[in-house]
């Protein structure tokens, strides 16, 4: 069982004694206790696959009632909910551990001139997050934080003049940037590095960097407002293969699903095999650094319940993607008191120079998928597809989910 554990059991053992601490913390919540009554000593890796996992709501309901605070400085809170949630609220101490990131994982250094293009405020961490690594490299930093439509073509020019070395955001967000640079023909020869989080890192950036930044390679982070960073990669490692870092212990569980337990005495939420919703593996990694890898692949809740039928919202994005002409898709769900009465797929058109023929793969679409075609049998037309120039994102987060869901009137 230990072998399903990013850390053998000479490491990770004699430092279980903070997940005993956060396993204390969590039998102190009310609505938690019964469900940890039976676990009371996890001195070894067996046991603590024992333990029952953690759930969002389950870490909700114990933050309500811990509302940790930090040792030293301030504590910021964060929002803690995803793309199209509501916000949650999440805890850590200024410099958001940074620290230790930083101490296994230096993507900037002194020369770079780096933006950090996360939007920035409205309970979302990232922003600040990548400004404690900047801080800690050295670097100079321009936050630039969210930017309009509107305003793309005289901010690249401003990058390009400063010869901007770096740039970090969601996948969603650097994908508007390159695809304007690209629409616009404007080129950042300067620029060499892509930090990201928070997202899948999307194909499409490759083919709009080849062309814009030739020179820039991906340096991803994967993790949460939950566990904040918990691996890192580098431009040797695939994008969906991350390096766990020390004071993190991944575990995948025999269906693939991966969860997260802290091993940093200074983490404020109680994460103890917390599950992102995230499936995984542990594996090699093609860079050749030893020791267990974290593959992603890919989130267990991309399949939506429409009128009893399970919609695979990924593999339905997947195919609108293929289509010449959509830079990417996203499936809007539109329900009324919990049934399903729509789905929409939204074309993103932006800076591909074709237009997709929406209704031919609108019929292709409904066509090929059962759940569609059976589910909307006797109203078809509660099925559309439609190009856009802007897919809906998260105005706090900056995100762009590949499913939104929508209450209808």
């Amino acid at each position: 069982m230990t072998a399903s554990f990013s850390l053998p059991p000479e490491a990770a053992e004699p430092r279980l004694h903070v997940a005993r601490r956060t396993l204390e913390r969590l039998r102190s919540v009310p609505d938690l206790a019964p469900r940890y009554a039976s676990h009371v000593n996890v001195h070894t890796l067996d046991r603590l696959a024992t333990l029952p996992p953690l759930a969002k709501d389950d870490l909700n309901t114990a933050l309500a009632h811990l509302e940790p605070a930090a040792d030293q400085a301030a504590t910021w809170l964060f929002q803690s909910g995803g793309s199209t949630g509501a916000p949650q609220v999440g805890y850590a101490p200024t410099g958001f551990y940074m620290a230790g990131v930083h101490a296994h994982w230096q993507p900037l250094d002194r020369t770079d001139v780096f933006v950090n293009a996360w939007g920035a405020g409205r309970m979302w961490g990232a922003h600040f997050l990548a400004a404690a690594l900047a801080d800690l490299s050295g670097c100079r930093i321009i936050a630039l934080g969210s930017v309009a439509a509107e305003e793309y073509g005289d901010w690249l020019a401003f990058l390009a003049t400063r010869r901007v070395t770096a740039i970090g955001g969601t996948p969603s967000v650097l994908r508007l940037w390159f695809a304007h640079a690209r629409a616009a023909g404007i080129r950042l020869p300067s620029l060499r590095k892509v930090l990201w989080l928070g997202e899948a890192w999307q194909p499409q950036l490759d083919e709009d960097l080849a062309v814009v930044a030739p020179e820039a390679r991906r340096w991803g982070m994967f993790g949460s407002t939950e566990t904040w960073v918990v691996a890192t990669n580098t431009p040797d490692c695939p994008a969906d293969t991350f390096h766990p870092l020390p004071d993190q212990l991944v575990h995948a569980d025999a269906g693939g699903l991966l969860d997260f337990t802290t091993l940093n005495p200074e983490m404020l939420n109680p994460v103890l095999r917390y599950r992102t919703g995230d499936a995984g593996e542990l594996t090699d990694c093609p860079c050749g650094r030893p020791g267990p890898a974290m593959r992603v692949l890919g989130r267990r809740d991309n399949v939506v319940q429409v009128r009893g039928l399970g919609l695979d919202v990924a593999e339905l994005i997947a195919r609108a993607e293929r289509e010449p002409g959509v830079a990417r898709a996203q499936v809007v769900l539109t329900e009324q008191r919990g049934r399903a009465t729509g789905v929409e797929v939204l074309l993103l058109t932006g800076g591909t120079g074709a237009t997709p023929d929406a209704e031919r793969l609108r019929k292709e679409l409904f066509s090929a998928t059962f759940t569609l075609s059976t589910a909307f049998q006797h109203d078809p037309e509660s099925f559309r597809v439609r190009p856009v120039e802007e897919l809906i994102s998260n105005g706090r987060t900056g995100k762009t989910a590949g499913l939104v869901l929508r209450e209808g009137a």
